[in-house]
């Protein structure tokens, strides 16, 4: 009941495991249909800019809780798979604001300028940064695609509700550490929320 095939994967592996504890795999998918990510890892929400217009809503994606280069390359698989809202006279946006990938050790800055390159990351219409070390990347980004780079998160909160439209759909996604958690609680504080 979610977007990712690293959900799947892992909704797989539930079910082998009921099935190999001779449980009843037919209940435990019915359980997982109804399984939703908690808040940070992928939770999926829409966002309305006004209750009045139907049309008026965005989608967040909150996967701020936790960032490395494989749970990068999922979140950003999810997105670029998704088909934003159209809005109109203005075509939807999938928009990636990413805060650092902390722990990585001695292959941090190469695992960052590699995110650039990402094939999914490549088919997003905004990427902004947020970071000493997402810096690297932001450099190493299509002119086209490259949005703001922030050190500190707190940055990227002055005008953020210029950055983001109704239609779009909205990923951040970043190490709990990078505090970008932060500008998930300020995206919300933009309209009123539901669980898609």
């Amino acid at each position: 009941n979610t977007l990712g095939r690293h959900f799947a994967v892992n909704a797989m592996g539930v079910l082998a495991a009921v099935e190999a504890l001779s449980g009843d795999p037919i209940r435990a998918a019915v359980d997982l249909f109804r399984w939703q990510p908690p808040a940070g890892r992928g939770r999926r929400e829409t966002i309305s800019l006004d209750p009045a217009d139907t049309r008026a809503y965005f989608e967040l994606i909150d996967d701020a809780y936790n960032a490395n280069p494989a749970s990068m390359a999922a979140a950003l698989e999810v997105l670029a798979a998704s088909d934003p809202q159209e809005r109109v006279g203005q075509g939807a946006r999938r928009i990636a604001i990413l805060g650092d990938m902390l722990e990585l050790g001695r292959e941090e800055a190469q695992s960052h300028a590699q995110l650039a390159q990402n094939k999914h990351l490549l088919t997003v219409d905004v990427v902004h940064c947020v970071g000493p070390r997402m810096r690297a990347c932001y450099e190493a980004l299509p002119a086209v695609i490259r949005g703001r780079w922030v050190l500190e998160a707190e940055e990227l909160a002055l005008g953020l509700g210029e950055l983001i439209a109704a239609g779009d759909r909205v990923l951040v996604k970043g190490s709990l550490g990078s505090k970008v958690s932060m500008i998930v609680d300020l995206i919300r504080k933009l309209g009123h929320r539901s669980q898609p």
